[in-house]
């Protein structure tokens, strides 16, 4: 029996997916075959289990230790209001259930970190990091990198935010290794420079425009179509309504 295989309801639920040439049935069922790990259920794991779930990723892993609480509901659109003082794999699993039951959630209910996550990650086949401080984020990068699995990461503050795609254990086209996270950011700022949404206040609409560009990547990356973010940084500014592109690389060496 072919598990990839659509079924006639697959077949109209993902029809508009279907008629895409860059897509079509074999890239559909690339994505019903796909094992993606999503760091964190809150502001931009929302709207990336939700896209991924609706896009037909088969399972989809998702890392978060937290509850709802009430001041999660103005960004975090996986949760509901009944769900405050719910786990938020929980509030998760059962908002994606009621979205797609073709798709299966794997919770890991931990904080993950360089000693928990080398067996996580190595049973997916991407990863994307929805994390909300660097310590995690550098973690992802290291632990992705050893593994050798695709990392979209994504940040944001206030009104703004940013993305990339990360492949550092592979080349480009002209034979030169892909940057890493530590060739972008060498080094994380001192604690306490970048203030936590908390503290600094956060539109929610912000999480909902990178976490759905971080789905996109990762829908792009697993049907092998367009131009990914690796070697690129995009900017997205929300109050100018300006999109920006930066390129980085590896340091040359000698």
């Amino acid at each position: 029996m072919n598990e990839t295989r659509l079924d006639h309801r697959e077949l109209e639920r993902y029809a508009r997916h279907i008629v895409l040439p860059e897509v079509g049935g074999p890239g559909q069922q690339l994505l019903k075959r796909a094992r993606v790990l999503v760091i964190g259920a809150g502001g931009l794991g929302s709207p990336v289990v939700l896209y991924l779930a609706a896009a037909g990723v088969g399972t989809i892993g998702i890392v978060d230790d937290d509850t709802v609480s009430l001041s999660n509901l103005q960004r975090q659109v996986l949760h509901r209001t009944e769900d405050v003082g719910r786990s938020k794999l929980d509030s998760a699993t059962d908002a994606v259930a009621a979205l797609n039951p073709h798709v299966a959630i794997v919770p890991h209910a931990l904080r993950i970190d360089p000693q928990n996550g080398a067996m996580i990650v190595a049973a997916y086949d991407l990863v994307i990091d929805g994390s909300d401080n660097f310590e995690t984020r550098y973690a992802m990068a290291d632990l992705c990198a050893a593994a050798g699995r695709p990392l979209v990461t994504a940040a944001v503050n206030r009104f703004s935010g940013s993305l990339t795609v990360l492949k550092p254990y592979a080349a480009a086209a002209d034979g030169v290794r892909n940057p890493s996270y530590r060739d972008l950011f060498p080094e994380a700022p001192p604690a306490g420079l970048v203030p936590s949404c908390a503290e600094a206040g956060i539109l929610g609409v912000t999480t909902g425009v990178l976490g759905t560009l971080a789905a996109s990547e990762a829908i792009k990356q697993i049907c092998g179509v367009g131009e990914p973010l690796v070697g690129k940084l995009l900017m997205v500014d929300l109050l100018t309504m300006r999109f920006e592109t930066i390129r980085y690389r590896r340091p040359r060496q000698g």
